[in-house]
């Protein structure tokens, strides 16, 4: 079952979300399994919001645990995501 990862992350600039994702999008790793999608823009509140779509909630966590140095690296502050479950993924 594909998953909704919504991560709001006060305070977050978008040179600080380019430069994480610049690092994530390099690493040997990339892509990770059951990554469909990514968006991410500023939240209207001063922070940034990410919204992915992962094949499953495992997939997701398994990720996070590979870009976890990157993102202690890039002070990414710590977060907890919201999960959905997707009834439906369209890509253009």
């Amino acid at each position: 079952m594909a998953v909704i990862i919504t991560v709001e992350i006060p305070g977050r600039t978008q040179a600080e979300y380019e430069a994480t994702h610049a690092q994530l999008i390099d690493a040997e790793w990339w892509p990770p399994q059951g990554f469909i999608a990514h968006a991410a823009g500023p939240d209207g509140t001063g922070g940034w919001r990410v919204v992915d779509f992962w094949d499953s909630e495992d997939d997701f966590l398994a990720f996070v645990e590979k870009a976890r140095p990157i993102f202690e690296r890039t002070g990414m502050p710590p977060v907890l995501p919201k999960v959905q479950e997707a009834v439906n993924v369209i890509l253009k």
